[in-house]
């Protein structure tokens, strides 16, 4: 059955990329294999939804033709894949992979395809780190200690014992893949898969690690360097390719590291400027005058121009987001009057003699 990859992400086919990164943020963290009540399966299925509609083109196409072919895969069973109503049970016992030409075509159909095992990829991680607002601003590094799937530093993730000799896998034959057959109602079919002895390599080790038991891989706690850029935001997430957990003879997957930025007591973010609020006293308003701020860079004098009103913005150039080419966003600064709540008798009869020049 086709895979509804909106329905897996739990979206609505019009959902935007934000919606979309969104929802698999937010179930990445759920189905994560290393959290308790994790599901490694579901994860998968998270991940290869969103891999697909994140992506501009894979979207088209799925959207389109229920499927994706931009990918390097082939054909996949679909509503809209053009062979509807295709009876292969009409062949009986039929040997679809020993067909020539029309063996390749028939079980890349069905899934099978001969000679064409993807390479070996480890799952991809995900984790989320906190940060404060000014890290958020100027960029950080953080070191993470986690625990994965790693390389064994014994045999470098080959699995076999220092200085051993390699000899061909008795399960395969020495051809890195095992052939099966199926029987199903619709008739017999033979697919290829790689042989999970020898992990496609078509040997094993005379003598295995014993570091790791000739798996090449192994569950350890590993250091990390995370660079977090300058002007994140928060609910990014960043991407360490070749990160993820390790398998043996392919490729690590990815680490995905999802940031929390925590909220500055004063600053706000509105994309690439800040804001904060400054309470003043009407004289201040009236007459003008001067005022220390706190800001990223430190304490600033803030002028005052006279006869200033709430809701006017006084802006501070360059003293916001990084933009790169050394360009920074601005701090605007959103005034607002302060009026007394009570008068004095003096000051009352100073208001009205201000009142009493029109003012």
């Amino acid at each position: 059955m086709q895979k509804d990859y909106y329905q897996i992400l739990g979206v609505e086919r019009k959902a935007s990329k934000d919606e979309i990164k969104k929802a698999f943020h937010k179930l990445a963290h759920k189905y994560h294999p290393d959290k308790k009540g994790g599901d490694e399966a579901r994860f998968k299925e998270v991940n290869e939804a969103y891999q697909v509609l994140s992506n501009e083109k894979k979207r088209s196409e799925y959207d389109t033709y229920g499927q994706v072919f931009s990918d390097g895969s082939g054909p996949q069973q679909g509503a809209n894949n053009g062979f509807q109503g295709f009876d292969p049970s009409q062949f009986g016992d039929f040997d679809f992979s020993n067909a020539g030409g029309f063996g390749d075509i028939f079980s890349e159909i069905f899934g099978g395809g001969r000679g064409g095992t993807q390479s070996r990829r480890g799952s991809d991680i995900s984790i989320e780190i906190t940060i404060n607002f000014d890290d958020s601003i100027f960029g950080t590094t953080r070191k993470v200690l986690i625990t994965k799937r790693s390389l064994c530093d014994v045999c470098k993730g080959n699995g076999e014992k220092p200085g051993t000799k390699r000899k061909k896998c008795e399960t395969c034959n020495g051809q890195g893949k095992v052939r099966e057959t199926k029987k199903s109602f619709i008739g017999v079919f033979t697919s290829v898969r790689e042989c999970d002895a020898c992990a496609g390599s078509g040997t094993i080790p005379e003598d295995k690690c014993s570091g790791c038991k000739g798996q090449g891989v192994l569950r350890k706690q590993e250091e990390i360097s995370i660079h977090v850029p300058a002007g994140i935001e928060n609910g990014e997430m960043i991407r360490l390719s070749g990160m993820g957990e390790a398998v043996q003879r392919g490729i690590s997957g990815d680490l995905y590291v999802k940031i929390s930025v925590l909220p500055h007591k004063s600053l706000k973010r509105e994309g690439n400027n800040l804001t904060m609020n400054l309470d003043i006293k009407m004289t201040e308003a009236l007459l003008g005058g001067e005022r220390s701020i706190e800001t990223l860079d430190g304490k600033i004098d803030l002028k005052i121009p006279e006869g200033v009103n709430t809701g006017e913005v006084l802006r501070l150039k360059g003293k916001g987001v990084p933009m790169g080419n050394s360009q920074r966003g601005d701090l605007l600064v959103k005034i607002k009057v302060i009026l007394p709540q009570k008068l004095s008798k003096k000051a009352r009869g100073i208001v009205e003699t201000l009142r009493g020049e029109g003012m």
